[in-house]
């Protein structure tokens, strides 16, 4: 386990402080533990949420229906008609 030594300070109001501190008591977790645990559930599900593309249903399906719509690829063509440069044994 890595040694925790990284250091976060914060400035409470002092009723969220109590309130913090009343949520670790009856979870029996240290305040340190408790913050930091909430703090990383709520950071985790923002991340995910930055790794998501949302839009509209309709917006998907022409997405999807572009993808089955061949490109014209003049050059990679011309690539594929070329002749083989490895001999198949």
């Amino acid at each position: 386990m890595p040694a925790k030594d990284a250091r976060l300070e914060l400035r409470l109001d002092p009723a969220v402080k109590a309130r913090l501190e009343q949520a670790a008591a009856l979870t029996r977790q240290s305040t340190s533990s408790f913050v930091a645990e909430a703090s990383i559930a709520a950071a985790d599900k923002v991340l995910g949420a930055a790794d998501v593309t949302f839009m509209p249903a309709e917006q998907f399906d022409e997405l999807i229906a572009a993808l089955d719509v061949p490109d014209d690829a003049p050059e990679l063509a011309r690539l594929a008609a070329r002749p083989s440069r490895v001999v198949r044994r």
